[in-house]
């Protein structure tokens, strides 16, 4: 196989996995506007947690440099692909697509003949609206959806579940048929069930697909918050339901709701194209989220002596979402904290990966053992053994220790 040269906008967790897959056969440059971005890749260092990633930048072979120039990495590139963040405007109910349009924007006038791969996350529907602009009508363009998780994004693309390209016409099935050769030629895995459909088909796979996973998470909590209401033994139903080979034990364990760069956006998004559509489920997904945060939250407040107690110290350990992660984006304990702040509490914020002194108005404490003095109750997520020592103050709805 020929080796193509290629272009990755975005040195996020989905544009590193993909770079990293691609430099391993092909000559691959990223794009990114964040130039400490740039300089930690060109020294062979993780913008990201990813211990796959760290592992392969430091002891494989492959051809990967960065730059924030769009000339410099578009320029005669084979394939460029899109991972730039996308985001739902929950004010403006639409789903933010600006970041993609830009690096679209510089393809025009840098690569116009090139193919390209939109990874990032977008609405049903945007690949074949974006063609009936006049600007955009020429473009060779892909949308292959992306499951990788936040930690193991690199492991995700080397043992993927699946390969799905969507498609825009006949006249860019090839390309898809090689960059799903690319994809395979750079995983580990042998095997891999490949679909190729059209691009509205795909870009709802997606959000179907993180939907579900949503709803799964969503089932979970409310039955963890059935349990604690009535004093039972969570973790005794959950095994027994999840006994059933039917329902399987993945994606079982309670937490203060989904959260992360996908499923709150991907949940909400999909809801806003049933907005003529007859739903409930949907709906209910996004709504279920909203009320398990409400609940965590007075369950805080009751453990915390509040009203009783005057001014209790609440510390919340960690920030991201899930171990080994450096994603605070989105994640459900800053909706737990907006909550218990709005009822006048002290709150402090226990997060390594975070450099600034306050975070949202609280304070954030560097000293673990100070972090824990203070505390009259700490919030986790997600438990780790430097909190055992302290188990009498620590809040959690981690059952089984894992994400």
């Amino acid at each position: 196989m020929r080796h193509y040269k290629i272009a990755v906008a975005g040195a996020g967790y989905v544009g590193m996995a993909n770079a990293m897959l691609m430099a391993l056969h092909n000559k691959v440059t990223v794009l990114d506007i964040d130039e400490e971005r740039v300089q930690m890749l060109n020294r062979s260092v993780s913008p990201i947690a990813d211990d796959e990633l760290e592992d392969y930048l430091t002891n494989k072979k492959y051809c990967l440099r960065a730059t924030s120039s769009a000339q410099e990495a578009f320029e005669d590139a084979d394939f460029v692909i899109i991972c730039t963040p996308t985001d739902y405007n929950f004010e403006k109910n639409y789903f933010d697509t600006s970041s993609v349009e830009m690096v679209l924007d510089h393809i025009i006038s840098i690569c116009p003949k090139t193919a390209v791969i939109i990874k990032s996350t977008i609405p049903v529907g945007y690949c074949k609206g974006i063609l009936q602009k006049k600007k955009y009508a020429s473009l060779r363009l892909l949308f292959f959806p992306e499951f990788l998780r936040e930690g193991h994004a690199l492991y995700d693309n080397l043992y993927p579940s699946r390969i799905i390209a969507g498609i825009t016409g006949q006249a860019v099935q090839p390309y898809a048929e090689t960059f799903i050769s690319l994809l395979k030629q750079g995983a580990l895995k042998k095997d891999i069930s490949t679909l190729i459909m059209d691009s509205t088909e795909a870009e709802a796979v997606k959000l179907f697909a993180n939907s579900y996973l949503a709803m799964r998470v969503s089932f979970f909590n409310e039955l963890d918050t059935y349990a604690e209401s009535r004093n039972l033994n969570s973790k005794s139903i959950i095994e027994g339901v999840c006994a059933d080979p039917r329902i399987g034990s993945h994606y079982n364990n309670p937490s203060f709701g989904y959260g992360g760069y996908c499923l709150p956006k991907d949940t909400k998004q999909l809801l806003a194209n049933y907005n003529d559509v007859p739903n409930n489920i949907i709906q209910a997904i996004v709504d279920a989220n909203r009320t398990r945060k409400d609940f965590i939250a007075e369950q805080i407040l009751k453990r915390a002596g509040y009203p009783q107690k005057a001014n209790p110290i609440v510390g919340v350990y960690r920030l991201t979402m899930k171990t080994n992660s450096d994603n605070f984006r989105h994640s459900s304990i800053q909706g737990i904290m907006k909550r218990i702040k709005a009822k006048g509490i002290t709150v402090v914020v226990y997060e390594p990966a975070l450099a600034e002194k306050v975070f949202f108005n609280s304070r954030v404490i560097k000293s673990l053992d100070e972090f824990k003095q203070i505390c009259d109750i700490i919030v986790a997520n997600r438990n780790n053994e430097a909190l055992y020592d302290v188990q009498e103050k620590v809040y959690t709805r981690d059952l089984f220790n894992n994400n």
